[in-house]
């Protein structure tokens, strides 16, 4: 079992970037049943590479906000769920940045209408929410 490194997820606490928060079981049940379905879903290579893309960025952040709750935490930018892997998962950052690098993406795609992603690109943000979702299961 992993153990959060609480101290700097208190901290972004104390600034107001995180919100602290007693974990709910039934809340983060629910976050790993999404996470596992589109997960699942964004593996279908019948689908667009843009909707795999979306499935897969959602597992990620459904994944990464249950490991974030799971310390007692909550987050209102959705960018700080995979930047606090490094803490709640203690994820190296090569693996969490990888996540953020979607989060890019998906913000330019949601916000300017620009998708640019690569099949090797969504096969490997599939591989990484496989590692943080089982991490998640795990705790």
């Amino acid at each position: 079992m992993i153990s959060p490194d609480l101290a700097p997820l208190e901290n972004l606490a104390k600034i107001g970037k995180l919100k602290p928060e007693p974990s709910d079981a039934r809340e983060s049940a629910g976050l790993i049943r999404s996470a596992t379905v589109r997960l699942h879903d964004a593996r279908n290579t019948a689908l667009s590479i843009e909707s795999r893309f979306d499935l897969a960025y959602n597992a990620a952040h459904s994944a990464a906000l249950a490991a974030l709750r799971a310390a007692g935490f909550r987050s209102d930018n959705r960018y700080l769920v995979f930047q606090c892997l490094a803490h709640t998962l203690s994820l190296p950052a090569a693996e969490w940045i990888l996540l953020n690098q979607a989060h890019t993406k998906r913000n330019l795609a949601e916000y300017e209408g620009d998708l640019d992603v690569t099949e090797s690109f969504v096969a490997e943000l599939i591989e990484q929410v496989e590692r943080v979702l089982q991490a998640v299961k795990d705790l």
